[in-house]
């Protein structure tokens, strides 16, 4: 089949498309054709060499994939139209995916559309949702909020009856976030961010806040933060180090978690798509799609050059078939 392949880390030119033997299955593992594969923060760090697969996952790029499912396994049948989690391998036209992680495609969404959904999904439902235990009603401050963490973030608290407050850095990405359902937005290119997270909140600050910048911004988020907050790092995209005021963590009685999905056992994976499936899964067909961008998976360098420019927003997906 063909894949792409990482030759060497370092920038995008680095990614070939090369012929590579059909994936091995294993017990449990179903067979998926590749319709789309979604490109993600953590692809870009593997290939540049700072994100290692764990033990025992493919080599290759990509962790979602929308496709046809060709060799079935745990329930699943030949034909079906499915999404699903990838343990690595996404950009590629074949992958084998455990049938736990794997989720009917969205009724009446493309493929193409579909594949930008799971690993973004998946993510805010495992730390969001299931870890910060968030509940009707709670605020949600959100960075990143154009991105796919960001977008799944504020459909998912949309959904739960949480109030979603989107940081973004442009108008275009302003009006994206509301279109995704996001209650207030903060521009912070020209706005105090902790001023209005108050302002929104009615001086209480925010009960949950995605952070994915680290840096002075956890700083800033511990101040933003209402009591009994709960902070989620889910990236460091701006700095990896922070200087924390750890009394005031301790005075808010705050909780500030990290988490990555890709580690993750079969077991706790399976488990968060069955909390999709039943949860937020029918919602799906009425929502707002993401906003996608589509490059041939020949092109996974280009794709990746676009990811990287600071004008991208909503999610960009590979077609492999």
């Amino acid at each position: 089949m063909s894949a792409i392949v990482v030759t060497a880390p370092g920038g995008p030119d680095s990614l070939s498309l090369q012929s590579v033997p059909l994936p091995q299955l294993q017990p449990g593992e179903a067979l998926i054709r590749v319709t789309a594969a979604g490109v993600n923060g953590p692809d870009l760090a593997q290939r540049r060499g700072d994100y290692p697969p764990p033990p025992g996952a493919s080599p290759l790029l990509g962790l979602e994939v929308s496709g046809e499912i060709v060799v079935a396994a745990g329930g699943w049948a030949v034909g079906d139209k499915v999404v699903a989690l990838c343990n690595g391998g996404g950009y590629a036209e074949y992958v084998a995916v455990p049938s736990g992680q794997i989720l009917p495609a969205p009724v009446g969404w493309s493929l193409a559309d579909a594949a930008a959904v799971p690993e973004c999904w998946f993510t805010i439902t495992q730390t969001l949702v299931l870890r910060a235990g968030l509940e009707p009603g709670m605020s949600v401050l959100i960075t990143g909020a154009a991105g796919g963490i960001g977008g799944a973030a504020i459909q998912i608290a949309s959904l739960m009856g949480a109030d979603p407050i989107a940081i973004v850095s442009s108008a275009e990405k302003a009006a994206y976030a509301r279109s995704l359902g996001a209650r207030a937005v903060i521009r912070h290119d020209s706005e105090d961010v902790l001023a209005r997270t108050l302002e929104l909140t009615g001086g209480r600050g925010a009960d949950r806040i995605i952070d994915m910048l680290g840096g002075p911004a956890t700083a800033r988020h511990i101040d933003a933060a209402a009591r009994f907050g709960h902070i989620l790092l889910l990236s460091t995209l701006g700095q990896r180090q922070a200087d924390l005021p750890l009394n005031k963590i301790m005075a808010k009685q705050l909780t500030l978690s990290g988490s990555t999905l890709r580690p993750q056992s079969a077991a706790t994976k399976a488990a968060i798509a069955n909390r999709l499936r039943e949860q937020f899964w029918p919602a799906l067909p009425g929502l707002t799609r993401p906003k996608t961008r589509t490059f041939p998976l020949a092109e996974a360098a280009q794709a990746h050059r676009a990811m990287e420019e600071r004008s991208h927003f909503g999610k960009i997906v590979l077609a492999a078939g």
